[in-house]
Parts: structure tokens; C-alpha cells; sequence
């Protein structure tokens, strides 16, 4: 963790532009300048993970079903993700990062936050160190990212979104207010589309205009995310680059090339998803408490049911037996799955003396 004050803080937002598209471009020379996409399939099956720019302008963008991409660009080429090769990748960016500094904060394999505050090389200026590593990137990997740059988490991310491809965006703190103030509402972090209309239904459409709500208006509207609403409007974010960000879950999903429409087949699909979430326990060395099953059908519809244990869970059976007593307990109501999800969750011990063992034979779902 950085120990410089918050007010003094000099933060960079790295992050990558359209990352596996580009990987892509970058490895395979006929892909370049045409409407790509990794993940989906050509037949219709399965979501877009990353659009090129180049499709972009046809409005493909990620979490976008494939059938709609090909309805929007025709000519879209469609790709498999190969992860091995946005790793190394990713590697290298982190090993660029860390010529500057070692407060760094991923967020993914295509963006992190560094505190350089007190940078290795001494340079002094963010907006430099922001400069060279964009330099570097290009240079040397034949990528490009986009830049935020200011004094806290918050406003850098917003920063680096303003100018891409290939941004460079610092807001100074004497641009802090002006900025936030213009900020649409939908930029706010925890607001989504629901939120964002609740906001506009309630004549809140800047920062200028959360502002001028107090605290207890914001919580009563908006729960307890009023509060950071509360700060954030004012320039107020003391979150530190966290060097070490603790894992919140963890598992493994898969889209299928046909819909499912049996337990059979449902259950032949689980045994290999919990396969891989177990491994990947084994590997992380976790055990959670909550196993979570996931189940998207092919009108595109999600539902998502759990359970939780007194004590954590790691083991391929348990993981397995669980997702499939849940499953038990949907109401499938003839409807086919395209997707089916599992995670573990709520790692370590509880905190608190749990309530009576409940058998797994009656999952609660909920």
C-alpha cells in the first residue's frame, strides 16, 4: 500500500485498448483493419468478449450475443479466445509497470491502477511515467493503451475513457471539480442502467446535480452507496492502490454450441465445469462456503442460485453434488440452457457463530 497522503497521491489508470482484439491484430496480420471478434461464433452462438474498433463502429460491443453482432456487421470475422497468449501479454505490460513502480493494482489482465507517487526512476511528473509506459506498450509489444492520470482512483479511471484509442487524459486537482461536476451520472461507479433512469426520473443527470442532495437524501434514495456518492461528488476518494487484492470468487462457465434441454445433458456439462473450478481451488489453494450455479437459457434470460456451508468447501464431489441438488430445484419451465456457471465464494471461516447446519439434501435457494 502507498503511505503518501490522499491529497498528495499521483495515480495512473493503465488500460488496454479493446486487449484481445488487438492481441489478435498483433499475431495474425490478415485480421488487421477488419471488424473482429473474439468469443461468438459465426453460426449465431455464444457473446462477443471483445469487439475490435473496427467493429465498434457498427456498434458490436462485449457481453453482445453473437447473433446480434452478425446482424450489425455481416462481415464480422469471429475468433476463439486464446487466454495463454493474453496472459503472456499481460505479463509483459505488468513487467513495464514495474519499472516505475511496485504499488500496482490490477483489475484484470488489461487494466491496473499504480500509485507513482514516489516513482523508481524519479521522473516527478505522472503525466510523463503515463507517457513512457504508453511509449513502452507500443514500442515494444506493438499494443496501445489509453491513460488516466489524476489524484485519486476515481476520477483516473473516468480519465482514462475519454480519449481512447491510444488516450493520454491528466485532471489535475484543480480541474477535480469542474470535472465531476459535468460527469453524467451513468459514469458514477455502482450506477447502471437501472440507476442511472432512477437518477434521471428524479431530474439527476451530473455530479453538479447529486451535489445537490445531502448525505441522508442520497442514502435514503440510494442506500449505502449514497455515502460514497456523497464524497465522490466532492473529490473525495481515499481508496489506495492496493497491491494485493484479495480474491472475492472463483469458478468457471461454459457457453454451449447447442442448447440443452435434458438433466442428462445438464449434468454431463456440470461434472466438467466443477472439474475445472476445482482445479483451479487446488491451484489458488481456496475452499469457500457459498457455491453459486449459474444458468443462462437460450432466450438469453439468467438466474443464479447458491448455498452456503458452515465451514469452506473445496472438493470435487461437494462442488458437484451441490450444483446438481440446486439445478434440481429450478423450475426449468421447458425452457433450454445455453450456458451453465458455477462459482465458490466466501472464502475462509465465517466471522460469526453460523446458524444450525442445514442439510444439503433440502437446499434453501435464494
Amino acid at each position: 500500500m502507498s503511505d503518501s497522503t490522499p491529497s498528495h497521491r499521483k495515480i495512473i489508470h493503465i488500460d488496454m485498448d479493446a486487449f484481445y482484439a488487438s492481441v489478435e491484430q498483433r499475431d495474425f496480420p490478415e485480421y488487421r483493419g477488419k471488424p473482429l471478434a473474439v468469443g461468438g461464433s459465426p453460426t449465431g452462438r455464444g457473446v462477443v468478449a471483445t469487439a475490435s474498433y473496427e467493429a465498434r463502429k457498427f456498434g458490436v460491443r462485449s457481453a453482445m450475443s453473437s447473433r446480434i453482432a452478425i446482424k450489425l456487421c455481416p462481415q464480422i470475422i469471429f475468433v476463439p479466445p486464446r487466454f495463454d497468449a493474453y496472459k503472456a501479454a499481460s505479463r509483459n505490460i505488468r513487467e513495464i509497470f514495474q519499472r516505475y513502480t511496485d504499488i500496482i493494482e490490477p483489475l484484470s489482465l488489461d487494466e491496473a491502477f499504480l500509485d507513482v507517487t514516489q516513482d523508481k526512476l524519479q521522473i516527478g511528473s505522472a503525466l510523463e511515467i503515463a507517457r513512457q509506459i504508453k511509449k513502452a506498450i507500443k514500442d515494444e509489444l506493438n499494443l496501445t493503451a489509453s491513460a488516466g492520470i489524476s489524484t485519486n482512483k476515481f476520477v483516473a479511471k473516468i480519465a482514462s475513457d475519454i480519449d481512447k484509442p491510444d488516450g493520454l487524459t491528466f485532471i489535475g486537482p484543480s480541474k477535480i471539480e469542474t470535472f465531476i461536476n459535468n460527469l453524467p451520472v451513468e459514469k458514477f461507479f455502482g450506477v447502471g442502467k437501472v440507476t442511472a433512469q432512477k437518477m434521471n426520473n428524479m431530474q439527476l443527470f451530473t455530479g453538479a446535480d447529486l451535489k445537490k442532495l445531502t448525505e441522508n437524501e442520497l442514502v435514503k434514495h440510494f442506500g449505502k452507496t449514497g455515502h460514497f456518492y456523497f464524497r465522490i461528488v466532492r473529490g473525495i476518494d481515499e481508496r489506495e492502490v492496493q497491491t494485493h487484492r484479495e480474491t472475492k470468487s472463483l469458478g468457471a462457465e461454459d457457453t454451449f454450441t447447442y442448447d440443452l434441454s435434458t438433466t442428462e445433458e445438464m449434468h454431463k456439462e456440470l461434472d466438467i465445469i466443477a472439474e475445472t473450478v476445482f482445479k483451479r481451488l487446488q491451484k489458488s489453494q481456496l475452499k469457500g462456503r457459498t457455491i453459486t450455479l449459474k444458468i443462462k437459457y437460450s432466450d438469453f434470460t439468467q438466474i443464479t442460485r447458491n448455498f452456503s456451508y458452515l465451514h469452506p468447501v473445496g472438493d470435487f464431489e461437494t462442488i458437484l453434488n451441490t450444483v446438481k441438488k440446486l439445478l434440481e430445484k429450478v423450475d426449468m419451465e421447458e425452457r433450454t440452457v445455453r450456458l451453465l456457471g458455477i462459482s465458490i465464494s466466501n472464502f475462509g471461516e465465517p466471522e460469526i457463530k453460523p446458524r444450525k447446519p442445514r442439510d444439503p439434501e433440502q437446499l434453501e435457494l435464494f
